[in-house]
Order: C-alpha cells, then sequence, then structure tokens
C-alpha cells in the first residue's frame, strides 16, 4: 500500500508540510499541527512515507532536483531540464520523472499541450476550434482524415468547435468518448469519472465499455465512467465562469470552495474541521487566490492564518 498513488492535492500537502518542518523555524503548535494531519488519513501518512522515501533514495545527488519538487511541480519540470547535463543527473531525472509519474499520468509530461498549477491558457486549432485549458490540465491533439480528436489526460478543457470542417470532432478519456453536435462544452476529469457539460447544442455521450450512447442537450451533465453514463443533471450556475477567470459558487461548503480554490495554487491550502460547513455564495478570482480568501472575511466568523506561502488555513475567526 505504500506505493499506492495518492491524489495530487495531498502531495501538494505533504511538500508543503516539508517546506515548513524543514526550514527550522516551525514552532510546537506547527508540529501539532503537523501531527493532526498526518493522523487525519491513511492517505496523508501514505503521501508523507513516500516524499521521505524520495529524500532517501536520492540524498547523495538530489539537492537542486529535490528543492524543485519542493518547490512546485512546474518547478521540477524545469530543474529536470537543467540536469540532464551529466550520466548521475541523467540517472537522477529518470528516477525523478517515474516517482512523479506515480502522481500524475505519463500522459501528462508528454502531452502536446499542458498548463501548470495556477495557469490557463486558450489557443485555436486549424480547424478553428477554440480549446481553453484551465490549471494543470493536458491534452493531445490528434487530427487526421478521419476524425478531429482531443485526448484528455489531466484537469479540465472547454471547447468550443469549429463549423468548417465534416470530420467528427472528439473528446476522449480513460473513461470514453464525447462527440460534439456543432457545441459548446466542457469536460473534465474528477475521481469518480469524467464530468461531461453541455453549454450549447448536444454531444453524443459513449462509456469505453458499453455500447450505448446518449445525447446530452444544453444545459445538462453527466458523470461518465468506463461502463456508464450517470445520471443526468442540470448544469450548475457558471459552471463555465474558470474561463473567464472566476469561481462562481452557490450555496456551498466552505470546504468545497477552499479544495476548488486550492486547485489554483501551490502548496497546502485547508480549512479547519470547526468551519468546514458554513455556507457561501459569490464570486471568487482565480488568478489571485489570496484576494479571494481575503473576501471571506467581511461575511464569514472566519480568518486566515498563513504560516508560510505554501501552508494557508480557513480557521475560525478568534473574538
Amino acid at each position: 500500500m505504500s506505493n499506492q498513488p495518492v491524489n495530487s492535492r495531498v502531495l501538494d500537502a505533504a511538500i508543503a508540510w516539508q517546506l515548513c518542518l524543514d526550514s527550522g523555524s516551525g514552532s510546537a503548535h506547527e508540529r501539532a499541527e503537523f501531527d493532526r494531519w498526518h493522523a487525519a488519513s491513511e492517505e496523508h501518512a501514505r503521501a508523507w512515507m513516500q516524499l521521505g522515501m524520495l529524500d532517501q533514495r536520492f540524498s547523495a545527488a538530489a539537492g537542486p532536483a529535490r528543492q524543485a519538487l519542493l518547490q512546485s511541480r512546474a518547478g521540477l519540470r524545469q530543474r529536470v531540464r537543467k540536469l540532464g547535463g551529466s550520466v548521475a543527473s541523467l540517472t537522477l531525472v529518470v528516477g525523478l520523472l517515474g516517482w512523479a509519474s506515480a502522481y500524475q499520468s505519463v500522459g501528462y509530461w508528454l502531452a502536446d499541450q499542458r498548463t501548470a498549477t495556477g495557469e490557463q491558457r486558450s489557443l485555436r486549432l486549424t480547424d478553428g476550434t477554440l480549446i481553453s485549458l484551465d490549471t494543470h490540465s493536458a491534452v493531445d491533439i490528434r487530427f487526421d482524415g478521419e476524425e478531429r480528436l482531443i485526448v484528455l489526460h489531466e484537469g479540465e478543457i472547454s471547447i468550443e468547435t469549429g463549423h468548417k470542417d465534416d470530420r467528427p470532432f472528439v473528446v476522449a478519456t480513460e473513461d470514453g468518448r464525447m462527440r460534439a453536435l456543432g457545441t459548446r462544452f466542457l469536460v473534465k476529469l474528477e475521481d469518480q469519472g469524467t464530468r461531461l457539460s453541455v453549454l450549447q447544442s448536444a454531444v453524443a455521450a459513449k462509456p469505453q465499455d458499453s455500447g450505448d450512447e446518449q445525447i446530452l442537450h444544453e444545459g445538462q451533465q453527466v458523470l461518465m465512467s468506463q461502463d456508464q453514463l450517470g445520471q443526468i443533471e442540470g448544469l450548475r450556475s457558471g459552471a463555465d465562469a474558470w474561463t473567464r477567470g472566476m469561481l462562481v459558487v452557490d450555496n456551498v461548503r466552505l470546504a468545497d470552495l477552499v479544495e476548488e480554490l486550492s486547485r489554483y495554487r501551490t502548496g497546502y491550502l485547508g480549512v479547519a474541521p470547526e468551519v468546514a460547513n458554513l455556507r457561501i455564495t459569490g464570486s471568487f478570482p482565480l488568478n489571485d487566490s489570496d484576494l479571494a480568501l481575503t473576501s471571506l472575511l467581511p461575511t464569514l466568523p472566519v480568518q486566515i492564518e498563513q504560516h508560510t506561502p505554501w501552508w494557508v488555513t480557513v480557521v475560525a475567526r478568534r473574538d
């Protein structure tokens, strides 16, 4: 079980804790907070163990690479490129990439287009299609004489298809295929499957291991697993707000809001249990998560504790 991959957000939290504890300035309170985090989940303990295993494995040569790992996954990629000049460094690079691929698909690293944590990007394809990648997303673009295919490896994308090409336009994930019917739609990889949200026109969805194809219409969404489509639901308000740099929520738990904001910043962003179930409605900027957190203060009985730039927690306000 110690080698089983962990969620990327849990890994970010483990890295943030290591930054804090390695700095030598951690207080007794911070150490107690770490102990509670470590004990709260088997996955937390597993991530911490695997981070330690990485330290042991590369203790002789991994100074620069380890620091890059602790800074961010994007920093790791940049440092790996710089380390590739010697045999010893090349060995380290291979080991680091092998470890990193346990937390992210190899497809992310090799994708045609990808975004780092907190980055968003839009591009116009040769057929006129506009594709937008959300934070930490990766796609391959495979156009041939038969079809226009987008393979989503990580994250979420927005698609506005071009209409001057007769080839079918398909988005594929490990869960199945989604065929556009002259449309605008979102595709997001979640822990339980692939979420398809139709913003305009219609999309035909077909799970990987099922012969059934079902058409979703404007204003509908569905969660697709490899063997079935879930229940079709109405599209939530503001589903595509991220394409405009905003997060829009309506009466959601504070914990869910914080979890979503954490996808747009490196390090650990958490919420204390005593305020996790508070409800919140509003619009929040995704390109400045510190500002988004500050905007909580006038409306909720909370305060922001920032121990380091990589470790921030929303806690109950102390009156």
